[in-house]
């Protein structure tokens, strides 16, 4: 009994570990923030966001699991949540952008500042 719950362990241990983000998604990498969101992408592959919407607020810390197209998943095992991304990140007039969730997003930072 006690090999089975230290295996089960050890597969919730690493399903919870951050993957580093691909070499072609490295754009995403930085503090994003809008009047109602902050997103913050490490390259190392772990994600902090919060969002106030209807007087009230989510957030979510967690490993970035895997990208599907532009969008990403973020979590550990079925508690997992998908940000869709509806323009991936770019340059406008010298300032990067992304949309998320609806939410138009302008990187502030390449590095964690506060949050």
């Amino acid at each position: 009994m006690n090999k089975l719950l230290s295996f089960f362990m050890l597969i919730l241990l690493l399903s919870g570990c951050a993957k580093p983000l691909p070499e072609d998604k490295l754009d995403y990498v930085g503090e994003w923030q809008s009047s109602e969101m902050g997103l913050l992408i490490l390259d190392d592959g772990t994600v902090a966001y919060k969002r106030l919407k209807g007087g009230g607020s989510t957030s979510i810390n967690g490993p970035l699991q895997e990208f599907i197209g532009d969008d990403f998943v973020v979590g550990v095992l079925f508690m997992t949540t998908t940000f869709d991304v509806s323009e991936p990140p770019h340059e406008v007039d010298g300032s990067w952008k992304m949309t998320v969730d609806g939410v138009r997003l302008t990187k502030v930072s390449e590095e964690y500042s506060e949050y």
